[in-house]
């Protein structure tokens, strides 16, 4: 089956990157080829090699974002060069600033370019009705129609629950999103909430994939269905559906105000949760507070052709700006996620470690999470733990034996 996903996958990216090379336009590129992949969680989808791939490096897209993005990202390109990541950056600067439609089709076509990429939160001005929120047409534009959010108890941080271990899976194209609002007469506004059998059914699915794949053995769809009847409905009973076809996995559901009562009382009765738009922000945001808030929580994106990976509750951190406090541990993990994707395993679960052991065991953490350290101090405690297994690393392929 990989196999084959490479194979295809391989003639769709080919044909895009001809595309690009003979100067086609964002629209030429969306029509290019008839074949699509599903995407397994956890599994390179491909060989990086149908990636942007040069001399064994995978080329990604890393877009600046708000807040404190710059920083941040700027920290995991530092990291990655200590732990010898083979992974080179493209730079796009795209914040609330640069909101062109020039700006827009630039980073497209970056991560339309390299496959993946590496994202700081952008700032939606919810005070200016014009404004449009460019996280929503990024995600939209490259069809990455899932959201995951890992939440998981970090060992050694006072946290009031010492047992949440959760992934949260949310449609992320649909629902109340789709930002179609109109007034109709002075002072009465009227939102659209647009929910499919067809996208409930593929994130569904997805879910379910997730839980089989790694092993997890529930899966809870949350909904509204008591009150909206038709919309939620029709997400509930696409879930259940699907939840058919996977009979080794426990399916159940809860309404969207229980379930968020029910993960600050008890969180450790959620495995992996599906949920449309809205809903999966609410809970998203909930479950990485149990955990120790913004700074500690990972998030990806997953389409049927591109990635992109960023922080777990897109919260982009503008009071923190130039502070030297702001907690690098979930764009970290973030970019782990993002080294796993590409195949990079083994790079990914050093780095891992090593934020682990600096978090839980060095107790170097920054004051979000209790304690005194600035980010330099984190990042620095990081760097000192990756060294001597990078060292370790250059020593074994000197010797024939590189990764085996």
């Amino acid at each position: 089956m990989a196999a084959n996903l490479r194979s295809i996958v391989g003639q769709h990216i080919c044909t895009r990157a001809r595309a690009l090379l003979q100067g086609s336009s964002l629209s030429d590129l969306q029509c290019l080829g008839t074949q699509k992949r599903t995407y397994l969680p956890g599994v390179a989808p491909q060989e990086t090699s149908v990636l942007a791939k040069y001399g064994g490096r995978n080329t990604v897209t890393l877009m600046t974002g708000d807040g404190v993005g710059p920083e941040l990202l700027s920290h995991v390109q530092e990291i990655f060069r200590y732990a010898g990541a083979p992974i080179d950056f493209e730079v796009v600067e795209i914040n609330a600033s640069t909101n062109t439609p020039e700006d827009m089709e630039n980073a497209l076509l970056s991560v339309q370019r390299n496959g993946v990429a590496l994202k700081g939160n952008i700032e939606t001005k919810f005070d200016d009705p014009s404004f449009k929120s460019m996280n929503v047409a990024l995600r939209t534009s490259l069809g990455l129609f899932a959201s995951i959010v890992k939440c998981k108890s970090i060992p050694g941080l006072n946290l009031r629950h010492n047992d949440v271990d959760c992934i949260l899976i949310r449609e992320n194209t649909e629902g109340e999103y789709r930002q179609l609002e109109h007034e109709n007469v002075p002072g009465v506004v009227e939102s659209l909430k647009i929910i499919t059998a067809e996208k409930s059914k593929k994130i569904a699915k997805f879910a379910f994939e997730y839980a089989e794949h790694y092993k997890r053995k529930k899966v809870t769809a949350i909904h509204k269905a008591n009150i909206m009847k038709l919309g939620d409905g029709l997400f509930l009973e696409s879930c259940r559906e699907v939840a058919k076809d996977y009979p080794a996995i426990e399916f159940n559901d809860l309404i969207i105000d229980n379930a968020s009562m029910q993960m600050v009382s008890r969180p450790s009765q959620f495995d992996v949760l599906c949920m449309p738009n809205l809903y999966g922000n609410i809970l998203s945001n909930i479950a990485a507070g149990l955990v120790g808030g913004s700074g500690v929580a990972a998030g990806s994106n997953f389409g049927d052709e591109f990635a992109v990976f960023e922080s777990g509750t897109r919260n982009s951190g503008r009071t923190l700006k130039g502070k030297n406090i702001a907690n690098p541990t979930g764009m970290l993990l973030a970019g782990c996620d993002m080294l796993d994707y590409l195949g990079h395993n083994q790079h990914a679960t050093m780095i891992r470690e090593s934020v682990m052991t600096v978090l839980s065991e060095k107790q170097i953490r920054t004051p979000d999470i209790g304690g005194s350290a600035t980010t330099l101090d984190v990042v620095k405690a990081i760097i000192d733990d990756v060294k001597p297994k990078t060292l370790a690393w250059k020593s074994i392929s000197e010797h024939g034996a590189y990764f085996q």
